[in-house]
């Protein structure tokens, strides 16, 4: 006998656990790429085409790395490419916003108070604006308008500060935040996929036909390079903030978005000048920290309307939960051992706000999470915390029963 329920999660874990990986490996090689290009030398005695070389020694051994500007003047027997990590990381995290967010429309993806969707439109809003900001941004890069990469980043903040207004009118606060990374990472991959990787294989194939690649596509996929590596931080908080209600269960979370994005850039811009031993920018970590104090400031400030879920915007299977046999006394269990964290306004000392934004007051809420609550409380120990409200092994039977009234084990086998 298996719970969906438990099968779903191990396969969501996997699924991040997947995503993260990926995200480090591609993280880590951008990082080191643009390191190691910003520090290139150029000295005496380059071979011809090569635009600067790098000593660095690490695991015992010492590396001469040397880079060329367009390309060798013959293809070298062996090259290496680096794609995998972006695909990967983009199809792994594609996948979880397809468990959470469309899966779970009703729970995390719609907001009722900021527009009233039903899940396939939302769903539908959610991938469309996927594409459409790819096709906008590339189009602009690949315009006039985009031969000034000053003019351009300025252009694209705006930008990104417009949608991130625009999510918040129709999605709800996690979603806002969520979406806003999804958006990034699909610009970043879509430059991979796209630009650089393409550019990459014409050059290629001129060296291989014994033509002189033109640097054109050398200088494109480095300005997308570039982007990609002033996006790499702002990416991974707004992964991030989505655990985290002060960050996106406020009214400003798409001003926090775009201070985020702002914090992206001083940080990059300090370690892209200590690699190229350009000076040392000292004073974009005070920049840096005043953006974060106006982050903190803002969460600080009243935090957006809850929508105070009813049983009439519920769907079919919450309804159900409802009217389940035992609703009554898992409704008072959590109302008795949970709701004073997990409320508008918690009492628990300590506790200023309910954990990841989950509100537990009403029949429609509880029902709304019951899933949540099954695997937190009802089969394992992790919700209350130290079982700081002494919750007892038969009212997490309770809770378990009562969800597998309704989301019946699967059966394998005679």
């Amino acid at each position: 006998m298996y719970d969906l329920a438990i099968m779903s999660e191990w396969v969501e874990f996997a699924v991040r656990w997947l995503h993260v990986i990926t995200a480090i490996a591609w993280i880590g090689s951008s990082f080191y790429f643009i390191a190691l290009d910003l520090g290139l030398r150029q000295v005496p005695d380059l071979p011809k085409g090569a635009h600067g070389e790098e000593w660095q020694v690490h695991g015992g051994g010492f590396y001469h790395i040397q880079k060329y500007l367009v390309a060798p003047a013959a293809l070298p027997e062996h090259l290496t490419w680096f794609k995998w990590e972006s695909y990967v990381t983009w199809l792994s995290g594609f996948g979880m916003m397809f468990m959470v967010y469309y899966l779970g429309a009703d729970l995390y993806l719609i907001d009722p108070s900021a527009a009233d969707l039903t899940a396939p439109v939302a769903v539908l809003i959610s991938i469309a604006s996927l594409v459409v900001v790819w096709v906008i941004y590339d189009q602009i890069c690949k315009s006039k308008f985009g031969d000034d990469n000053t003019r351009l980043m300025i252009l694209l903040y705006i930008l990104l500060v417009a949608l991130a207004y625009g999510y918040t009118q129709v999605f709800s606060g996690r979603a806002t935040m969520l979406h806003l990374g999804a958006i990034t990472a699909t610009v970043m991959s879509g430059n991979v996929f796209f630009i650089i990787m393409p550019n990459q294989r014409v050059v290629v194939a001129d060296l291989q036909a014994g033509h002189t690649p033109d640097p054109k596509y050398g200088k494109i996929a480095k300005q997308r390079s570039t982007h990609n590596n002033y996006l790499t931080l702002p990416v991974i908080f707004l992964m991030l903030s989505t655990h985290y209600p002060l960050a996106f269960a406020t009214q400003y979370n798409w001003i926090i978005a775009s201070l985020v994005f702002l914090m992206g850039v001083t940080i990059r811009h300090y370690f892209n000048s200590i690699h190229a031993r350009s000076g040392n920018p000292h004073w974009t970590w005070l920049i840096t920290t005043f953006l974060f104090i106006a982050v903190m400031w803002l969460s600080s400030l009243q935090p957006a309307e809850q929508a105070d879920t009813d049983t009439t915007i519920l769907n079919a299977t919450q309804k159900k939960f409802v009217s389940a046999d035992g609703f009554q006394e898992v409704h008072d269990i959590v109302l008795g051992r949970c709701s004073m964290c997990h409320a508008q306004e918690p009492f628990y000392d300590g506790i200023l706000w309910a954990p990841k934004g989950v509100i537990l007051e009403n029949e429609a809420q509880i029902a709304a999470h019951a899933k949540q609550i099954f695997l937190q409380a009802g089969i394992t120990h992790a919700m209350p915390p130290a079982n700081v409200s002494y919750m007892e092994d038969g009212e997490r039977k309770k809770i378990a029963d009562w969800y597998r009234s309704v989301v019946k084990p699967l059966s394998f086998g005679s």
